[in-house]
Parts: structure tokens; sequence; C-alpha cells
């Protein structure tokens, strides 16, 4: 799941997917990746390869068409046997999206570099400005080996006490203190937070699988095993979907729309302060 830069060069094979992103500057991601990359790196964009249009009530990052990404992923020339290596500029918050995304078509050999563009550049590696060349052909996808959840099973999972729902955005953002991007603030009543920073060390790095065990159950302990990740829009939720398998934890469900989604419907409920 884990892929280190040293090893990563060792991996001519390797497809590499640069998922620098901004979301106050959509352009600034590809501007970057252009500029300079991991050499042979392709570019996958937030908003047009790793989501779909809004709709309605989708929130801000519906999952891609699955005929899209897998032409996307023919694009790159991901065949079932490639070894797929995310990385962003972000400590994963974006390449997380790309892995659970692979995982979702059914693609299991997915990794991320840890700790990303930053300790590639301080392995002293080269970085590039050339562009890798496109393919014609299509992936082939398969039933996905990660799963999803509905606003409704989130409120009756909540309400019913039969779900864990955690939220990976910043304590600040949790409680409603600021809120930069959506339209409310605050958090679903009844969830709790682990913002995807508490997933690394002071290096960027992911922690040891044993130290994310340890966290993770202290964070649900005594709470119902059956659990689902969230976000602003369901893309760094599946930072903590990484980390809880990193640990060896069963994979929660992802709530794609996430907080943005969820206050779509202006009658679900809200809650503010750190307190779930």
């Amino acid at each position: 799941m884990l892929i280190s830069a040293q090893e990563l060069t060792k991996r001519p094979d390797a497809v590499i997917v640069d998922c620098r992103f901004n979301l106050m500057d959509p352009p600034a991601g590809r501007k970057a990746w252009e500029a300079a990359h991991i050499p042979g790196a392709f570019y996958a964009n937030l908003d047009r390869d790793l989501a779909s249009p809004i709709g309605v009530h989708t929130g801000r990052h519906p999952l891609p068409d699955r005929d899209a990404f897998a032409d996307l992923l023919g694009s790159w020339s991901v065949t079932p046997d490639t070894l797929v290596v995310a990385y962003d500029n972000a400590g994963g918050a974006m390449a997380a999206r790309l892995w659970w995304l692979l995982r979702w078509a059914g693609h299991p050999k997915a990794a991320l570099l840890d700790g990303g563009l930053k300790a590639w550049e301080a392995a002293g590696l080269p970085l590039s400005a050339e562009q890798p060349s496109l393919s014609d052909g299509r992936y082939p996808i398969r039933d996905a080996d990660v799963g999803t959840v509905s606003a409704d099973e989130v409120a009756d999972g909540l309400a019913s006490n039969t779900l864990t729902l955690v939220d990976a955005r910043d304590a600040a953002r949790f409680a409603g203190e600021v809120e930069p991007i959506d339209k409310r603030p605050g958090h679903i009543p009844g969830a709790i937070n682990r913002p995807l920073t508490e997933n690394l060390d002071a290096n960027g790095c992911f922690k040891s699988p044993a130290q994310l065990r340890a966290e993770f159950d202290t964070l649900l302990a005594n709470r119902p095993v059956n659990v689902a990740a969230m976000c602003g829009s369901g893309v760094t939720a599946c930072h903590n979907v990484f980390a809880m398998e990193l640990a060896g934890l069963p994979l929660p469900r992802l709530y794609v729309g996430s907080w943005s989604g969820w206050i779509t419907d202006p009658e679900r409920p809200v809650a503010l302060g750190k307190d779930i």
C-alpha cells in the first residue's frame, strides 16, 4: 500500500500518477505538474478525472462515471497487472482518492508514495517537465472491493446506533468554527473527528501500522463496528480509509457526498462545536 521514493526508483514497471490539486485554485495542480513532476508521471485532475459533474444532491465530488474512469486508466496503459502509484504534495490527501477509486474499479495493485513529492525531492531524485504519451484502450473494470454509503444510510445508522461515522476534516471545520468551502459550517450530529493529518508523522509520512492501529482502536472503542468515512466531499475521507486498511482494520465504507452532500437538504440536522 505504501512505497518509498527509493523503492519507486526500482519499479520502472509502475504507472505513476500526480494528483496535486488545490481546492482554492483548481488549475494550480496541473500547472505544477507541467512545470516539474516525477519522471513519467501522468496527471489526474480531481474535478475532471477523479469525479463527475456535480448534481443537485451529490456534493462537490461525485464518483466518476465508471466507463470514463476505465478509459482514463486505459489512457495510462494500466492493466490488471500494473502497479499504480499515486502521489501529491498534501500528505496523500488527494492521492488517496485515486487509490480508493482504483479499488472501486477492482484494481488492488494500488499504492501511495509515502511522503509524496516532498519525500521524492528530499531523496535528491530528479524531476521532469516531459509529459508521458497517452494510449488508447479501456481498463477492464471489475467488482469493487470498497463500499459506499448513502446519506439515508448514514442518517439511519446514526439514529439506530449501528454506524460509526468518521470525519476527516480538520478540527476547526468539524466544529464549524471556520468553513472556507461549503455553504454551511458544522458537522453531522453523531460523527466523530479524525483529521487526516493525524495519520501522518512529523515528516508527512504515514505512521506505522501498529501506531495507527492503536490510535484507531482508541477512537473506535465501544462504538459500532460498522464504520463509514466522510469529509467535505468524499475526497480526503479516503485518507482515513487507507489508514485503517494500513492498520489492519476492516475497510470502512465511503460516504461519497459527505458534508457538501449532506447540507444540500436543509432538513438534515447540523451540529456545531467539537462535541459529537
